[in-house]
Protein backbone atom coordinates (compact mmCIF):
# COMPACT_ATOMS: atom_id res chain seq x y z
CA UNK A 1 0.00 0.00 0.00
CA UNK A 2 1.09 3.56 -0.73
CA UNK A 3 0.82 7.23 0.05
CA UNK A 4 -0.16 8.65 -3.34
CA UNK A 5 0.25 12.13 -3.95
CA UNK A 6 -0.93 12.95 -7.38
CA UNK A 7 2.13 11.80 -8.94
CA UNK A 8 1.77 8.31 -7.67
CA UNK A 9 -1.48 7.37 -9.34
CA UNK A 10 -0.72 6.79 -12.18
CA UNK A 11 1.87 4.33 -10.91
CA UNK A 12 -0.68 2.29 -8.77
CA UNK A 13 -2.50 1.72 -12.26
CA UNK A 14 0.67 0.67 -14.07
CA UNK A 15 1.26 -1.86 -11.48
CA UNK A 16 -1.70 -3.64 -11.98
CA UNK A 17 -0.18 -4.99 -15.36
CA UNK A 18 1.93 -7.99 -14.34
CA UNK A 19 5.15 -7.98 -15.47
CA UNK A 20 6.39 -9.24 -18.61
CA UNK A 21 5.85 -13.23 -18.42
CA UNK A 22 9.68 -12.87 -20.49
CA UNK A 23 11.52 -11.69 -17.86
CA UNK A 24 14.62 -13.07 -16.10
CA UNK A 25 12.70 -12.24 -12.82
CA UNK A 26 15.31 -12.82 -9.45
CA UNK A 27 18.34 -14.21 -11.61
CA UNK A 28 21.77 -13.07 -12.38
CA UNK A 29 22.67 -12.26 -15.80
CA UNK A 30 25.99 -12.86 -16.53
CA UNK A 31 26.62 -10.18 -18.90
CA UNK A 32 27.87 -7.02 -20.22
CA UNK A 33 25.41 -4.35 -18.65
CA UNK A 34 24.39 -2.63 -22.41
CA UNK A 35 24.11 -5.80 -24.06
CA UNK A 36 21.81 -7.61 -21.07
CA UNK A 37 19.95 -5.09 -20.97
CA UNK A 38 19.21 -4.84 -24.98
CA UNK A 39 17.53 -8.09 -24.39
CA UNK A 40 15.29 -7.20 -22.04
CA UNK A 41 11.56 -6.18 -23.39
CA UNK A 42 10.73 -2.50 -23.33
CA UNK A 43 9.24 -0.48 -20.82
CA UNK A 44 9.31 -3.93 -18.26
CA UNK A 45 11.16 -2.40 -14.84
CA UNK A 46 9.81 -0.31 -12.40
CA UNK A 47 13.11 0.74 -10.72
CA UNK A 48 16.35 1.08 -11.98
CA UNK A 49 19.11 1.33 -8.82
CA UNK A 50 22.67 1.58 -10.65
CA UNK A 51 26.30 1.48 -9.18
CA UNK A 52 28.01 1.84 -11.87
CA UNK A 53 31.91 2.39 -11.84
CA UNK A 54 33.38 5.23 -10.39
CA UNK A 55 36.38 5.89 -12.65
CA UNK A 56 38.40 6.94 -9.88
CA UNK A 57 41.68 8.10 -11.55
CA UNK A 58 43.72 7.02 -8.87
CA UNK A 59 47.65 7.63 -9.12
CA UNK A 60 49.70 5.26 -7.04
CA UNK A 61 49.23 3.56 -3.67
CA UNK A 62 47.85 4.80 -0.91
CA UNK A 63 49.46 4.20 2.48
CA UNK A 64 47.95 4.52 6.05
CA UNK A 65 50.06 6.35 8.80
CA UNK A 66 51.76 3.34 10.14
CA UNK A 67 52.50 1.97 6.45
CA UNK A 68 50.28 -0.38 5.71
CA UNK A 69 48.63 0.13 2.37
CA UNK A 70 44.77 1.26 1.89
CA UNK A 71 42.65 -1.58 -0.03
CA UNK A 72 41.56 1.09 -2.35
CA UNK A 73 39.57 0.64 -5.69
CA UNK A 74 41.82 -0.37 -8.97
CA UNK A 75 40.01 -2.97 -10.44
CA UNK A 76 40.02 -3.10 -14.25
CA UNK A 77 36.41 -2.43 -14.18
CA UNK A 78 36.83 0.83 -12.81
CA UNK A 79 39.53 2.17 -15.45
CA UNK A 80 38.64 4.32 -18.46
CA UNK A 81 41.52 5.43 -20.87
CA UNK A 82 39.75 8.72 -20.89
CA UNK A 83 36.74 10.85 -20.26
CA UNK A 84 35.41 10.20 -23.21
CA UNK A 85 35.16 7.12 -23.29
CA UNK A 86 33.37 7.03 -19.39
CA UNK A 87 31.05 9.38 -20.98
CA UNK A 88 30.39 6.95 -24.19
CA UNK A 89 29.82 3.95 -21.96
CA UNK A 90 27.92 6.47 -19.25
CA UNK A 91 25.21 7.20 -22.36
CA UNK A 92 25.21 3.86 -24.01
CA UNK A 93 23.84 1.96 -20.53
CA UNK A 94 21.43 5.02 -19.45
CA UNK A 95 19.85 4.69 -23.21
CA UNK A 96 19.48 1.46 -22.75
CA UNK A 97 17.85 1.63 -19.00
CA UNK A 98 15.72 4.41 -19.90
CA UNK A 99 14.21 2.34 -22.70
CA UNK A 100 13.17 -0.76 -20.38
CA UNK A 101 12.05 1.66 -17.23
CA UNK A 102 8.43 2.24 -17.23
CA UNK A 103 7.29 5.28 -17.91
CA UNK A 104 6.22 5.70 -14.40
CA UNK A 105 9.65 4.56 -13.35
CA UNK A 106 12.71 6.20 -11.80
CA UNK A 107 16.50 5.68 -12.09
CA UNK A 108 18.83 6.46 -8.72
CA UNK A 109 22.54 5.82 -9.33
CA UNK A 110 24.94 6.82 -6.96
CA UNK A 111 28.89 7.80 -7.26
CA UNK A 112 31.55 10.11 -6.06
CA UNK A 113 32.54 13.65 -7.27
CA UNK A 114 35.08 11.61 -9.83
CA UNK A 115 31.98 10.71 -11.54
CA UNK A 116 28.86 11.85 -10.31
CA UNK A 117 28.57 15.60 -11.98
CA UNK A 118 28.90 13.97 -15.82
CA UNK A 119 26.70 10.76 -14.74
CA UNK A 120 23.87 14.09 -14.09
CA UNK A 121 24.61 15.84 -17.12
CA UNK A 122 24.28 12.36 -19.35
CA UNK A 123 21.30 11.60 -18.33
CA UNK A 124 19.99 15.18 -18.46
CA UNK A 125 20.72 14.91 -22.18
CA UNK A 126 18.98 11.20 -22.47
CA UNK A 127 15.74 12.56 -21.18
CA UNK A 128 15.67 11.84 -17.45
CA UNK A 129 13.99 14.31 -14.94
CA UNK A 130 15.83 14.95 -11.55
CA UNK A 131 13.39 14.73 -8.78
CA UNK A 132 16.04 14.65 -6.27
CA UNK A 133 20.52 14.35 -5.29
CA UNK A 134 20.78 12.58 -2.31
CA UNK A 135 24.05 12.76 -0.07
CA UNK A 136 24.47 9.59 1.80
CA UNK A 137 26.77 11.06 4.80
CA UNK A 138 29.16 8.16 6.13
CA UNK A 139 28.92 8.04 9.48
CA UNK A 140 32.58 6.47 9.59
CA UNK A 141 34.15 7.34 6.40
CA UNK A 142 37.54 6.61 5.52
CA UNK A 143 40.36 9.16 6.69
CA UNK A 144 42.14 11.42 4.38
CA UNK A 145 45.76 9.76 4.99
CA UNK A 146 47.73 12.00 2.88
CA UNK A 147 46.54 15.15 4.75
CA UNK A 148 46.33 17.12 1.24
CA UNK A 149 42.26 17.30 0.96
CA UNK A 150 39.17 17.31 3.07
CA UNK A 151 38.13 13.69 4.50
CA UNK A 152 35.76 12.27 1.04
CA UNK A 153 32.95 12.07 4.09
CA UNK A 154 29.76 11.55 1.68
CA UNK A 155 29.10 10.13 -1.78
CA UNK A 156 26.06 11.56 -4.03
CA UNK A 157 22.65 9.81 -5.41
CA UNK A 158 20.62 10.79 -8.27
CA UNK A 159 16.83 9.79 -7.87
CA UNK A 160 15.45 10.63 -11.76
CA UNK A 161 11.68 9.86 -13.21
CA UNK A 162 11.80 8.15 -16.77
CA UNK A 163 10.43 11.84 -17.97
CA UNK A 164 9.11 15.07 -16.42
CA UNK A 165 5.64 14.07 -17.39
CA UNK A 166 6.14 10.90 -15.25
CA UNK A 167 3.46 9.67 -12.44
CA UNK A 168 6.09 8.03 -10.14
CA UNK A 169 5.72 6.51 -6.54
CA UNK A 170 7.27 8.31 -3.48
CA UNK A 171 5.61 6.31 -0.87
CA UNK A 172 6.20 9.80 1.53
CA UNK A 173 4.57 8.37 4.41
CA UNK A 174 7.01 5.37 4.40
CA UNK A 175 9.55 7.54 4.88
CA UNK A 176 8.02 9.54 7.38
CA UNK A 177 7.52 6.45 9.66
CA UNK A 178 11.15 5.41 9.19
CA UNK A 179 12.51 9.13 9.85
CA UNK A 180 9.87 9.08 13.49
CA UNK A 181 7.58 10.98 12.04
CA UNK A 182 9.51 13.81 10.51
CA UNK A 183 9.64 14.61 6.91
CA UNK A 184 12.76 12.48 5.46
CA UNK A 185 15.30 14.88 4.59
CA UNK A 186 18.11 14.47 1.26
CA UNK A 187 20.81 14.42 3.78
CA UNK A 188 20.74 10.47 5.19
CA UNK A 189 23.20 9.62 7.56
CA UNK A 190 23.99 5.97 7.11
CA UNK A 191 27.35 3.76 8.04
CA UNK A 192 29.39 2.42 5.29
CA UNK A 193 29.33 -1.52 4.79
CA UNK A 194 31.79 -3.31 7.35
CA UNK A 195 31.84 -5.97 10.18
CA UNK A 196 29.03 -8.80 9.64
CA UNK A 197 27.65 -7.11 6.73
CA UNK A 198 30.52 -7.29 4.41
CA UNK A 199 30.31 -10.45 2.14
CA UNK A 200 33.58 -12.16 2.29
CA UNK A 201 35.38 -13.68 -0.72
CA UNK A 202 37.73 -16.69 -1.14
CA UNK A 203 40.18 -16.57 1.52
CA UNK A 204 38.35 -14.26 3.47
CA UNK A 205 39.50 -11.00 2.01
CA UNK A 206 36.60 -8.54 1.50
CA UNK A 207 34.74 -9.57 -1.96
CA UNK A 208 34.07 -6.00 -3.64
CA UNK A 209 35.68 -2.67 -2.84
CA UNK A 210 32.48 -0.48 -3.14
CA UNK A 211 29.84 -2.90 -1.34
CA UNK A 212 26.93 -0.68 -0.38
CA UNK A 213 25.46 -0.96 3.13
CA UNK A 214 21.77 -2.76 3.20
CA UNK A 215 20.18 0.07 5.16
CA UNK A 216 20.76 2.41 1.87
CA UNK A 217 19.54 0.08 -0.39
CA UNK A 218 16.31 -0.60 2.30
CA UNK A 219 15.79 3.46 2.15
CA UNK A 220 15.64 3.70 -1.07
CA UNK A 221 13.36 0.72 -2.66
CA UNK A 222 11.03 1.38 0.39
CA UNK A 223 10.65 4.93 -0.98
CA UNK A 224 9.68 4.74 -4.54
CA UNK A 225 8.81 0.56 -5.21
CA UNK A 226 6.02 -1.43 -3.83
CA UNK A 227 5.75 -5.04 -2.84
CA UNK A 228 5.90 -7.23 -6.19
CA UNK A 229 7.64 -4.46 -8.45
CA UNK A 230 10.64 -5.31 -10.43
CA UNK A 231 13.93 -3.88 -9.21
CA UNK A 232 16.75 -3.90 -12.01
CA UNK A 233 20.67 -3.33 -11.00
CA UNK A 234 22.73 -3.07 -13.99
CA UNK A 235 25.89 -3.21 -11.95
CA UNK A 236 24.99 -6.30 -9.18
CA UNK A 237 27.90 -6.35 -7.55
CA UNK A 238 27.71 -8.83 -4.78
CA UNK A 239 24.00 -8.53 -4.79
CA UNK A 240 23.17 -5.91 -2.26
CA UNK A 241 20.24 -4.70 -4.25
CA UNK A 242 18.71 -8.39 -4.52
CA UNK A 243 19.24 -9.18 -1.33
CA UNK A 244 17.58 -5.86 0.04
CA UNK A 245 14.27 -6.41 -2.84
CA UNK A 246 13.96 -10.31 -1.53
CA UNK A 247 13.72 -8.94 2.11
CA UNK A 248 10.78 -6.60 0.64
CA UNK A 249 9.20 -8.95 -1.14
CA UNK A 250 10.21 -7.17 -4.77
CA UNK A 251 11.85 -8.65 -7.75
CA UNK A 252 14.71 -7.92 -8.96
CA UNK A 253 17.01 -8.39 -11.88
CA UNK A 254 20.81 -8.21 -11.79
CA UNK A 255 23.36 -7.88 -14.43
CA UNK A 256 27.01 -8.86 -13.63
CA UNK A 257 29.89 -9.14 -15.97
CA UNK A 258 32.22 -11.02 -13.35
CA UNK A 259 31.82 -14.29 -12.49
CA UNK A 260 33.76 -13.68 -8.89
CA UNK A 261 31.15 -11.15 -7.67
CA UNK A 262 28.03 -13.19 -9.16
CA UNK A 263 28.81 -16.44 -7.04
CA UNK A 264 28.95 -14.49 -3.86
CA UNK A 265 25.98 -12.58 -4.94
CA UNK A 266 23.90 -15.74 -5.17
CA UNK A 267 25.02 -17.50 -1.77
CA UNK A 268 24.47 -14.12 -0.27
CA UNK A 269 20.75 -13.71 -1.77
CA UNK A 270 19.63 -17.43 -1.05
CA UNK A 271 20.60 -16.96 2.20
CA UNK A 272 18.43 -13.92 2.99
CA UNK A 273 15.26 -14.02 4.67
CA UNK A 274 12.09 -12.14 3.84
CA UNK A 275 10.07 -10.25 6.27
CA UNK A 276 7.45 -11.11 8.06
CA UNK A 277 4.60 -9.95 6.18
CA UNK A 278 2.55 -8.55 8.87
CA UNK A 279 5.60 -6.23 9.41
CA UNK A 280 5.54 -5.29 5.38
CA UNK A 281 1.63 -3.80 5.80
CA UNK A 282 2.71 -1.46 8.31
CA UNK A 283 5.16 0.11 6.69
CA UNK A 284 3.59 0.69 3.59
CA UNK A 285 0.37 1.88 5.69
CA UNK A 286 -1.23 5.19 4.68
CA UNK A 287 -2.42 5.97 8.12
CA UNK A 288 -0.56 7.43 10.59
CA UNK A 289 -0.70 6.16 13.72
CA UNK A 290 -0.77 7.90 16.96
CA UNK A 291 2.14 7.70 19.35
CA UNK A 292 1.50 5.51 22.28
CA UNK A 293 4.62 4.25 23.74
CA UNK A 294 4.68 0.51 24.36
CA UNK A 295 5.54 0.81 28.00
CA UNK A 296 2.16 2.52 28.30
CA UNK A 297 0.67 -1.09 27.91
CA UNK A 298 3.04 -2.13 30.84
CA UNK A 299 1.72 0.56 33.33
CA UNK A 300 -1.65 -0.36 32.59
CA UNK A 301 -1.39 -4.02 33.19
CA UNK A 302 -2.82 -4.45 29.07
CA UNK A 303 0.81 -7.04 28.68
CA UNK A 304 2.47 -7.33 32.15
CA UNK A 305 6.27 -7.91 32.57
CA UNK A 306 7.25 -11.55 31.63
CA UNK A 307 4.84 -12.08 28.40
CA UNK A 308 6.09 -13.64 25.98
CA UNK A 309 5.99 -11.80 22.76
CA UNK A 310 6.53 -13.96 19.11
CA UNK A 311 6.05 -13.14 15.68
CA UNK A 312 3.01 -14.95 13.49
CA UNK A 313 5.28 -18.12 12.55
CA UNK A 314 6.60 -18.00 15.77
CA UNK A 315 10.28 -18.40 14.91
CA UNK A 316 11.69 -15.89 17.13
CA UNK A 317 10.35 -15.05 21.15
CA UNK A 318 10.81 -11.82 23.14
CA UNK A 319 10.35 -11.52 27.25
CA UNK A 320 8.33 -8.23 27.95
CA UNK A 321 10.70 -6.33 30.83
CA UNK A 322 9.02 -4.14 33.61
CA UNK A 323 10.40 -1.09 31.95
CA UNK A 324 8.80 -1.92 28.78
CA UNK A 325 11.72 -2.77 26.51
CA UNK A 326 11.91 -6.74 25.61
CA UNK A 327 14.26 -9.15 26.35
CA UNK A 328 15.57 -10.99 23.07
CA UNK A 329 19.10 -13.56 24.65
CA UNK A 330 21.49 -11.60 25.10
CA UNK A 331 20.21 -8.46 24.02
CA UNK A 332 17.09 -5.61 25.17
CA UNK A 333 15.70 -2.85 23.67
CA UNK A 334 12.59 -1.42 22.19
CA UNK A 335 9.91 -3.08 20.40
CA UNK A 336 11.23 -1.89 16.90
CA UNK A 337 14.74 -2.30 17.64
CA UNK A 338 14.12 -6.32 18.61
CA UNK A 339 12.15 -6.72 15.50
CA UNK A 340 14.73 -5.78 13.48
CA UNK A 341 17.41 -6.87 15.95
CA UNK A 342 16.00 -10.78 14.91
CA UNK A 343 15.12 -10.34 11.19
CA UNK A 344 18.46 -8.92 10.32
CA UNK A 345 17.00 -5.82 9.19
CA UNK A 346 17.64 -2.02 9.15
CA UNK A 347 14.30 -1.25 10.38
CA UNK A 348 10.44 -2.93 12.08
CA UNK A 349 7.46 -1.53 12.64
CA UNK A 350 7.01 -3.35 16.31
CA UNK A 351 3.56 -2.84 16.79
CA UNK A 352 2.34 -5.30 14.13
CA UNK A 353 6.00 -8.03 13.77
CA UNK A 354 5.42 -8.94 17.42
CA UNK A 355 2.36 -10.72 18.68
CA UNK A 356 0.81 -11.79 22.13
CA UNK A 357 -1.40 -15.16 22.84
CA UNK A 358 -5.15 -14.28 23.74
CA UNK A 359 -7.60 -17.12 23.78
CA UNK A 360 -5.48 -19.18 22.17
CA UNK A 361 -5.06 -17.20 18.91
CA UNK A 362 -2.20 -14.89 18.24
CA UNK A 363 -2.43 -10.93 17.97
CA UNK A 364 -0.49 -7.97 16.77
CA UNK A 365 -0.01 -5.82 19.92
CA UNK A 366 -1.28 -2.96 17.90
CA UNK A 367 -4.18 -4.18 18.98
CA UNK A 368 -4.01 -3.63 22.50
CA UNK A 369 -2.43 0.27 21.14
CA UNK A 370 -6.02 0.50 19.71
CA UNK A 371 -7.63 -0.12 22.72
CA UNK A 372 -5.54 2.15 25.10
CA UNK A 373 -6.68 4.97 22.28
CA UNK A 374 -9.97 4.30 23.14
CA UNK A 375 -9.79 4.41 26.84
CA UNK A 376 -8.02 7.66 26.21
CA UNK A 377 -10.71 8.97 24.72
Amino acid sequence: MTVLTRVDAGARRARKVAPAPDLPLNQILEDDCVAAMSKLPSASVDMIFADPPYNLQLGGDLFRPEGSRVDAVDDDWDKFETFAAYDNFTRAWLKEARRILKPNGTLWVIGSYHNIFRVGAALQDEGYWILNDIVWRKANPMPNFRGTRFTNAHETMIWASHSEDSRYTFNYRAMKALNDELQMRSDWLLPICSGGERVKGEGGAKAHPTQKPEALLYRVLLACTNKGDVVLDPFFGTGTTGAVARRLGRNWIGIEREKRYVKVARQRIDSTLELDESAMKTMASKRAQPKVPFGALVETGMLVPGTILTDTKRRWQARICADGTLDVGADQGSIHKMGALVQGAPACNGWTFWHYEEAGTLAPIDTLRQRYLLMMD
